[in-house]
Order: C-alpha cells, then sequence, then structure tokens
C-alpha cells in the first residue's frame, strides 16, 4: 500500500468514525415529544339530596411522573369538583375505580356515583334497545364529596407514555403504585393535601384499594379518611370456585347461593325470612358442611346424609346432584344447575338474572345473565354522555373493554421474576391491615350483594373478620343486588344513603 492509499483509508476510516459519534449522539438526544395533557372542561348545576350544587367537570389527563419528572403514563380521569366554596369549607375528595383487573370506570361513574345515571330494568330484566334514558342522579353523594372517576393504564383513555408499556402497569403491585402516584399526583396540582381522602373501589378495584391504601399510608405518608369496598375481593381464596380442592370456597358460596335458591322458588318449605333463612345457611356452612368437608372419606354414612339432605334445602338442588358432586357444589357450576329444568341458567355477576345458553348439557355457563343484559346500556350512556355533558370530542379510541393484551400481560406476582416464589391466592387483605394499624382511625365501609356469584357477601365477613383487622374499624351493609347491586334501584338508593353517612362520619369538621 502506497502512501496515498494509507491516507485514503485513514481518512475513510476517521469520516467513518465520525459519522458513528454523531448518529449515536443524535440516536441520544433523539426525546419522544409528548404534548400537554388533553383535558374538557365544562360548568354544570344540579341539586343533589336536596342542595344545589354548582360544580366543574374536568374529563382529562394526569399525568405521572419518574424521579426525573418526565411522564410515565397519562391517567385519564372524571373529576367532579364543588365550585364556590365558603372560606371555611374543606371538601372531602373521593377517588372511585371500577375493577377488572381491566376495567375502566363506567359502572361507577354511570351506575351510582357519578352526577348521571344509566336507567336499566330493577328486576333483572334485559335493558332492551336504545336509546337508553340517562337522567339526572340526584341521589348520588356530590353533595358530600368531590368525585374523581379513574381509568387505570389500558382502560378507557388512559395510556402509556414515551418508552414505557402498557405491561409496566399492568400487574397487583404496578397498578396499585400507579394508582397511589396518581393520587399524590391530582391532590398536589389541585391544592387538596389537607381535604378528608376516601377510596371507593368495586370488585378487584377492591383488591386495588386495599393495596393502594398501605402505599398511601406507609410509604408516601398520605392519610386517608375511609375506604368503601363494593363488592368485596381482597382474599381470593374465597371467591375461587373453579378448584375442585378448595373447601374455603364451598363455605363462603353457600349463602349466595341460598339466597339465590329462595329467590327463584327452589327453597321446600320455604323459611320464615330471608333473614333468618341467610342467618341458618352461614350457621350451617360453618358449623355442619364444613366439619364434613375437613373429615373426607372418615365421614359416618349417617353424618354425610344429614348434610347432604341440608345442602339440598339451602342450596335448593336435588340431593342426587348433590351425591354425584360428593357433597362439593362449586359456585361456577351451580349457576347453571339451578335451574337447568327450566333450560336457563342465572348469572354469576348477579343470580337474579337468567338467560337461555345453547348448550344446555354443559357443567358451567359459557355466559354471564346479568353481564350480558346491561353492558351494551352502561357503554353506551357513558359514551353518549361523554359527547353530550362533559364535551369531549378526541379521537383517542376509548377501551371498554380494556387493551386486549392487558388480560394475558397481568402479573399477579408479587415478588421479582427469577425468584423463588410458591404460588397461593390473590390477597391483599393483609396490606389493609397494615393500613388500618398504621391509621387507626381509619375504616372501612362493606357493600355486598346478597345475589353476587362472584364475591360472595360470606367471604366478604370470612376475609375481614381475620388477617389481623381489627372489627371496629369495619362495617358490612347488604343490599338485594348482585356484583353491581345498584342495577336494583332501592340497593342503589341505599348505597348512596350509606356511603354518604360514612362520609360524613369520617369527615371530622374543624
Amino acid at each position: 500500500m502506497n502512501r496515498i492509499t494509507a491516507l485514503i483509508v485513514l481518512c475513510m476510516t476517521l469520516l467513518l468514525a465520525l459519522n458513528t459519534a454523531i448518529a449515536a449522539e443524535q440516536e441520544e438526544t433523539v426525546t419522544i415529544d409528548i404534548p400537554e395533557p388533553t383535558r374538557f372542561v365544562s360548568e354544570h348545576s344540579g341539586r343533589f339530596n336536596g342542595e344545589r350544587i354548582d360544580y366543574q367537570a374536568v374529563a382529562g389527563e394526569t399525568y405521572i411522573r419518574d424521579l426525573e419528572g418526565e411522564p410515565r403514563a397519562s391517567i385519564f380521569t372524571f373529576a367532579y369538583t364543588k365550585k364556590n366554596l365558603t372560606e371555611k369549607e374543606v371538601r372531602p375528595v373521593t377517588f372511585i375505580w371500577n375493577g377488572g383487573p381491566g376495567s375502566s370506570s363506567t359502572w361507577l361513574h354511570m351506575g351510582s356515583y357519578g352526577p348521571k345515571r344509566i336507567v336499566v330494568p330493577s328486576d333483572a330484566r334485559h335493558a332492551g334497545l336504545p336509546p337508553y334514558p340517562v337522567v339526572d342522579a340526584q341521589e348520588t353523594i356530590l353533595d358530600v364529596s368531590d368525585l374523581v372517576f379513574i381509568d387505570p393504564v389500558g382502560t378507557g383513555f388512559s395510556r402509556a407514555l414515551g418508552e414505557n408499556e402498557g405491561k409496566d402497569f399492568w400487574g397487583l403491585d404496578e397498578d396499585a403504585e400507579s394508582m397511589a402516584d396518581f393520587i399524590a399526583t391530582w391532590i398536589t396540582e389541585h391544592g387538596r393535601w389537607n381535604s378528608p381522602k376516601f377510596l371507593l373501589g368495586e370488585s378487584f378495584g377492591t383488591t386495588r384499594a386495599a393495596a393502594v391504601a398501605k402505599l398511601m399510608e406507609e410509604d408516601r405518608s398520605i392519610s386517608l379518611n375511609g375506604i368503601v369496598f363494593v363488592s368485596q375481593a381482597l382474599d381470593y381464596q374465597g371467591s375461587t370456585p373453579y378448584v375442585r380442592d378448595n373447601l374455603v370456597s364451598f363455605i363462603t358460596y353457600v349463602p349466595t347461593m341460598a339466597a339465590t335458591a329462595l329467590y327463584h322458588g327452589r327453597v321446600q318449605p320455604p323459611p320464615e325470612s330471608q333473614e333468618v333463612f341467610l342467618r341458618q345457611s352461614r350457621e350451617f356452612a360453618v358449623n355442619e358442611y364444613l366439619p364434613a368437608l375437613f373429615k373426607g372419606n372418615t365421614i359416618t354414612p349417617e353424618e354425610y346424609i344429614a348434610v347432604r339432605d341440608r345442602l339440598a334445602y339451602f342450596t335448593g338442588l336435588s340431593t342426587d346432584y348433590i351425591d354425584k358432586a360428593n357433597l362439593r357444589v362449586q359456585g361456577n357450576r351451580f349457576v347453571k344447575e339451578l335451574l337447568r329444568d327450566e333450560g336457563v341458567s342465572v348469572g354469576r355477576l348477579d343470580s337474579r338474572y337468567t338467560e337461555d345458553e345453547i348448550d344446555d348439557l354443559a357443567a358451567q355457563t359459557s355466559r354471564d345473565a346479568a353481564s350480558d343484559a346491561i353492558s351494551g346500556a352502561y357503554k353506551a350512556s357513558l359514551m353518549s354522555s361523554m359527547r353530550s355533558e362533559l364535551g369531549v370530542d378526541w379521537n383517542r379510541q376509548y377501551l371498554n373493554p380494556a387493551d386486549p393484551g392487558l388480560s394475558s400481560n397481568w402479573r399477579w406476582r408479587r415478588v421479582p421474576d427469577g425468584s423463588s416464589w410458591e404460588p397461593a391466592y390473590v390477597n391483599t387483605a393483609h396490606d389493609l391491615s397494615t393500613a388500618l394499624r398504621i391509621n387507626p382511625a381509619l375504616k372501612v365501609l362493606v357493600a355486598s350483594g346478597y345475589f353476587d356469584m362472584v364475591t360472595p357477601f360470606f367471604d366478604a365477613e370470612y376475609t375481614l373478620n381475620r388477617h389481623g383487622i381489627r372489627a371496629e374499624q369495619v362495617e358490612y351493609e347488604y343490599y338485594q343486588g348482585g356484583h353491581m347491586m345498584y342495577v336494583n334501584e332501592p340497593s342503589r338508593l341505599e348505597l348512596l344513603q350509606d356511603t354518604r353517612r360514612f362520609i360524613q362520619a369520617q369527615s371530622p369538621s374543624r
């Protein structure tokens, strides 16, 4: 190689190195452009619990950020806050979410606690065809608390931002962290650190609320005034009837099966009253049924027959079916079996509902009668109200149901990947117990529907009477509805009044 050739090679090498360095520098400085949060603001006035309230509605994004201040996710909420406060007025604020995981706040927003509500038949009939009536919800709690309805990441308009992905937030602990971050951000942006604060969740939303309560009380020094559990689901052992060897679920489901059998006229002879009948079903489940199952093959023939016949009485099922099940009546099969002779199944979310399924021979239901009856109406009511009432005009898709990847990517493990872990039922009751110990003034209202075959009301009692949870910090209320008990009109009114009373009792005046 002569000198000229060597010089050319050297120049080309230096040029290549320079280009590589420039490209690397450019790559390092490239940032993803994230616009300012989108918000739709509107002014409203209404009469709630007899009091006229002027309020502002903000349907919009709040960004939660990392320690460097970079946005991690957009949390979309529907916030209703009272205007024209008096000088000394300190308004409580209630943070509300549904469950899933992977549910937007549509159900609680449009069914019970929002200032507008969908009207569906109260007696478990199908909601029928659109247009559906959306009316003023004058009984809701806006007279005693501001309301913030939250859609977690991957639901509604909420999305991961920047280089973050949805699955970074799709997990038991990851989800709770993002919700706690959102609440801290919201109360900071709105100057609400000294406001009475409440969490209100439904179904998995109660799982989330317990975990969030611990994070807020223990890690963030944010004191809560109260938590409302609508259809409690903290320890999943008591609400998992699919596992044949799960003795706990056989016990916790008996009272709900009894309520369902009584509702559909399958209890003979008819009991003195529902109240007495359900008390007797609880006593039977604990004092007779549980010992019989625990004994297994050592049970005597006489005891077996006695328990079988009592179980048939409370569930409305035949002794032949219970014999074939070997006393182990699973809740997910009960909903198919109870009215099999009529060719219909009862709902899981609300066992007052019935549906004629295609396969009358199946052991389990393929669909849910309650969900099929009302889901379309609820979504239509929200989508319509967003446009007509809240002025939301956005080209982003509202995810209801959730992002298709959420369920398959959801992380239930509470330990790092690669670490040893023995699978266990999901359980955030310990989180709640910790929060209640840190804040002994914190109290919990537990709202349960008698006809809820997803989160049975007896499981709420079983769960919250254990795990070191003090009885004086928990109160229970029961309703003649199912998982969304507010579908039943009398239950909706009772739920709102119970919630109002609870918030007032837990919001001391200064």
